[in-house]
């Protein structure tokens, strides 16, 4: 049994929720119990899926019930070695999978210094366990921007949000609407005109967001900024969400903003998990 460890944006809960309820092969499910996890553990339940849940220092206890008595190569030894790499790549495809899922507040993102600190030492945790981890995170400001090269000491590998060149989406709205070059040209179709990005966390969140970053004014300075005229629904495909069309309208209506549609995808995210999942590199 190989354990992909998933450290993820709370903004990005919805399609975490959408790849794993899909995903009907995993050996087990595990989510780390916290503030975060509440809401996200009822979304999965809803879509069938029935995890286990445990505080992050518990999770090795957890899944050493589960682990196979295989011999373990490390992740370092496999990338020296073709031979091993090609052995190993081999197996991973019918070899059976835990997936232990992070999620981190939403509220990190009112400081990026601090957001950045959080994900690097939950990462560093997680690595006790896990063959991979997934960063199911964009480069959030750069702040998570040199990620890959500042953990590069890990034994373990590290897979990311990757679009179709190659890049690391900039966010969750990257993610949302297909990739980098998409959300550069939703930015440029909309030029001139100040435009707010809505997914269904976004617009069932921004009540929430000002109670999480600790400022009461937050919604009256950033969002109320008479510059911002439009409210961009994204329909990314994601499950049917009765709630997603009332909340972007009370949103609108509360900001004095047009609604207008955007489709997005979301094929970065499905793709993006299996790679990770499966312990594919990106030229596989």
């Amino acid at each position: 049994m190989s354990v992909l460890g998933i450290i993820a944006c709370g903004m990005l809960e919805d399609e975490l929720v959408h790849v794993l309820s899909k995903d009907r092969e995993l050996q087990q499910l595990i989510i780390v119990e916290n503030r975060e996890s509440s809401v996200f553990l009822r979304k999965l339940r809803l879509r069938n899926c029935n995890p286990r849940t445990a505080f992050l220092d518990r999770i090795p206890m957890l899944l050493k019930g589960y682990s196979s008595s295989g011999f373990r190569v490390p992740a370092r030894l496999i990338s020296s070695f073709p031979i091993l790499k090609k052995f190993c790549r081999k197996r991973k495809h019918s070899e059976e999978v835990s997936v232990v899922v992070n999620l981190l507040s939403l509220g990190l993102h009112a400081d990026l210094e601090i957001l950045k600190a959080e994900v690097y030492r939950n990462i560093r945790e997680m690595v006790s366990f896990s063959d991979r981890i997934l960063v199911f995170y964009g480069i959030c400001g750069h702040a998570l921007g040199k990620l890959e090269e500042d953990l590069a000491d890990l034994e373990c590998p590290l897979f990311f949000l990757k679009d179709q060149n190659g890049e690391t989406i900039e966010d969750c709205i990257s993610l949302a609407l297909g990739g980098n070059e998409a959300y550069a040209r939703a930015m440029a179709k909309f030029q001139g005109m100040g435009t707010i990005y809505l997914t269904p966390m976004w617009a069932s969140s921004w009540k929430k967001l000002e109670n999480e970053t600790g400022n009461r004014d937050f919604n009256k300075h950033y969002l109320k900024n008479p510059l911002y005229c439009l409210a961009a629904k994204i329909d990314s495909g994601l499950a049917d969400n009765p709630e997603f069309h009332a909340n972007v309208k009370e949103f609108a209506f509360t900001f004095d903003m047009k609604v207008v549609n955007l489709r997005g995808s979301l094929e970065i995210t499905e793709q993006s998990y299996m790679n990770a999942r499966n312990g594919a590199t990106e030229k596989q």
